[in-house]
């Protein structure tokens, strides 16, 4: 079982978002001793903006802007599960983990993470984080992940919300082993697959190696 945890938090293993994420990784490994994990401090890696070039839906994951970005994605389409912890700025990810979310949009057009698990760690001053937690799992839906839960916490009840987030892990590594489908879910992402069809039939001509991965997918 590969899992890679990505941290958004620019204070690294010294946040409690890490110190969250890190008992998710616990539970995990609980579940499954031989389980494979690999860590993503985003705040060590240059990120730009998305310039809309559509480089990466003519040929799949190129692009104009040259740091960081192919490896990280290359890692997340290798991985089972990930796990997605970020702090909550302004009710929203961090502009680091939103940059990742935006230089991704392959992902979305040919569902790239179908089959894999998404699940959110993110802590917050107030602990009010449904909306962050809301939009994670609306990113994972867009790529063709399915959300396992998530867990939040404030800083100052950290040490309770550990347990959730080992129970978390371990919630994630049976979903994994277990290939649990959550049909609510694949219906979300299958009503979006839909809607991109439309879209890549449309721009075909253009967006050549994107329609060919559709082609070889039998989605056409």
């Amino acid at each position: 079982m590969k899992i890679l945890l990505i941290s958004s938090s620019p204070h690294k293993e010294k946040s409690n978002t890490f110190l969250l994420a890190k008992e998710v990784l616990r539970g995990i490994a609980e579940e499954d001793a031989k389980a494979d994990f690999e860590i993503i401090h985003l705040s060590e890696h240059h990120i730009g903006f998305c310039r809309h070039c559509e480089e990466c839906h003519k040929k799949i994951l190129n692009c104009s802007v040259k740091d960081s970005i192919t490896v990280i994605l290359n890692k997340m389409l290798e991985a089972e599960g990930i796990v997605l912890a970020t702090p909550n700025y302004i009710n929203q990810v961090t502009a680091s983990m939103k940059a990742l979310f935006d230089r991704s949009s392959h992902f979305i057009h040919c569902r790239r993470l179908l089959g894999k698990y998404i699940v959110a760690a993110v802590t917050s001053g107030s602990g009010q984080d449904k909306e962050v937690l809301d939009y994670i799992k609306y990113y994972a839906h867009t790529c063709g992940a399915q959300y396992s839960g998530g867990v939040s916490s404030s800083a100052y009840v950290l040490k309770e919300k550990t347990k959730d987030a080992y129970a978390l892990g371990k919630k994630m590594a049976r979903d994994i082993k277990e290939k649990k489908v959550f049909p609510e879910q694949m219906k979300v992402i299958e009503a979006g697959r839909e809607h991109f069809k439309r879209i890549i039939l449309l721009r075909k001509e253009e967006w050549r190696e994107e329609y060919a991965y559709w082609q070889k997918s039998g989605w056409l």
